[in-house]
């Protein structure tokens, strides 16, 4: 497995929005709930796409298993970073 070497950009999204990589790879963000996002790719045939739990389950090793990206999810924002709601007053 090859890794980009570049840096991890963290968004925020809302439902229907997407992402195009290059111009040829689109991935539209089809809403959740707190715990599960469901997401459309659209790439031509030839790019590899494989879920995470489907690689890990392909290896048997447990050494190679290990060797895997491991991603977390980021804790909440502070309150005092995050944007007001419409119609609340800043705070400061």
């Amino acid at each position: 497995m090859k890794n980009g070497g570049g840096r991890m950009l963290r968004l925020t999204v809302s439902p229907e929005e997407y992402l195009l990589i290059n111009d040829n790879i689109k991935i539209v963000f089809l809403g959740g709930s707190r715990n599960n996002m469901r997401i459309m790719v659209d790439a031509p045939r030839e790019v590899n796409i494989v879920r995470s739990a489907a690689l890990e389950n392909r290896m048997p090793n447990e050494e190679e298993r290990a060797g895997l990206p491991k991603y977390y999810a980021a804790p909440e924002t502070p309150e005092r970073y995050r944007r007001p709601k419409s119609g609340q007053p800043q705070t400061r």
